[in-house]
């Protein structure tokens, strides 16, 4: 007796949906994969990833040019606006350390924001597939930052460990600074 084949789940579904319309450039099939798994609800994304609907829809008609109709997901997480502080110096970080500029940089940077308001690694909050997607991600955007990774510390770590090099403050465990010890010495009062 033959096995019948085991039908695609649907993140793969959506994931070959999006890739057979895309243009071909670098982060297609991460921005394929982040938004498969944002329309399955996985992953801790923002609606449009983050990106403002105007510019969502530029950067989506521009990779996936020939996509009928965008499909939109039915669950959307929120971005923690209490992180806002840390999310601007977050850009500033990622701004100076792009790899060049361009508006995909641009709405890298975004992208790469929103997923570190979730609480999860950040290649799951992003909905990347794996961690070497991840790295993948930032060696092509951000190379400079990536590069200084040379001990392969886990990436929302390695990111807010940079943030508190860049205050002076050496010793920053958490990735996250409203539960990091030193919170009064990058933030005060």
């Amino acid at each position: 007796m033959t096995a019948m084949p085991k039908p695609p789940n649907l993140l793969q579904t959506h994931y070959a949906y999006l890739i057979q319309h895309r243009r071909g450039e670098t982060n297609e099939h991460l921005l394929a994969t982040m938004y498969a798994s944002a329309l399955c609800g996985q992953g801790a994304m923002p609606l449009y990833l983050g990106l403002p609907l105007d510019i969502f829809r530029t950067m989506m008609e521009y990779h996936f040019p020939t996509l009928p109709q965008l499909p939109l997901p039915a669950h959307v997480a929120s971005l923690d606006f209490a992180r806002l502080p840390e999310l601007d110096d977050l850009r500033t970080l990622l701004q100076q350390n792009l790899s060049q500029s361009s508006p995909m940089a641009g709405w890298m940077t975004e992208i790469l924001i929103a997923g570190c308001t979730g609480n999860d690694h950040l290649w799951q909050d992003l909905g990347l597939w794996s961690r070497k997607d991840l790295s993948a991600l930032m060696h092509d955007n951000f190379r400079p930052l990536a590069e200084r990774n040379d001990k392969d510390m886990k990436w929302k770590k390695f990111l807010y460990k940079q943030m508190c090099i860049g205050e002076g403050v050496y010793v920053c465990r958490a990735p996250s600074c409203e539960v990091c010890v030193d919170y009064a010495a990058c933030f005060g009062e």
